[in-house]
């Protein structure tokens, strides 16, 4: 079963248990995923564009409900969390601070990187490899911290 059809089965689910929150979420991923799909005219969307279109849904989650926590806007910040949390059970597990080091630190071995004038190559990389796994920030300060 592919992301869409996941998404498609779970809100059925949602509808049926009357979840709001969860509903509002899976639509939303439904929707972007729809669009991915229509761009090429394609009836399928590729793996690896399902995960960063929940990446960058996840990322604006999180941010809305930081600025929504400044605003002292408790409701709203509760509900994009929710939502958030909905969509980080569709992405791949997280990689540690320790299994991100050490994969990073064998990228950088495999491409013979000695300096900051190679950074955008293992980032090139290790962005392609851990993509859905590691954010991009973090990725970045590890090389930064490994070539620096």
């Amino acid at each position: 079963m592919n992301i869409t059809e996941q998404i498609t089965a779970d809100i059925k689910t949602a509808m049926k248990a009357k979840d709001m929150a969860t509903l509002q979420a899976l639509r939303d991923i439904k929707s972007k995923l729809m669009l991915e799909m229509t761009k090429d005219g394609s009836d399928g969307i590729d793996e690896g564009v399902g995960i960063q279109i929940l990446n960058k849904l996840y990322k604006q989650r999180v941010d809305a409900a930081a600025i929504y926590k400044e605003q002292g806007r408790a409701d709203l910040h509760d509900e994009e969390m929710q939502q958030a949390e909905v969509i980080k059970q569709y992405l791949p597990e997280q990689l540690s601070p320790e299994k991100l080091q050490s994969t990073v630190e064998e990228i950088v071995a495999r491409v013979g990187a000695s300096s900051m004038a190679d950074m955008g190559k293992v980032m090139g990389i290790a962005s392609k490899e851990l993509a859905g796994k590691a954010d991009g920030k973090d990725i970045a300060n590890v090389v930064r911290a490994l070539l620096g």
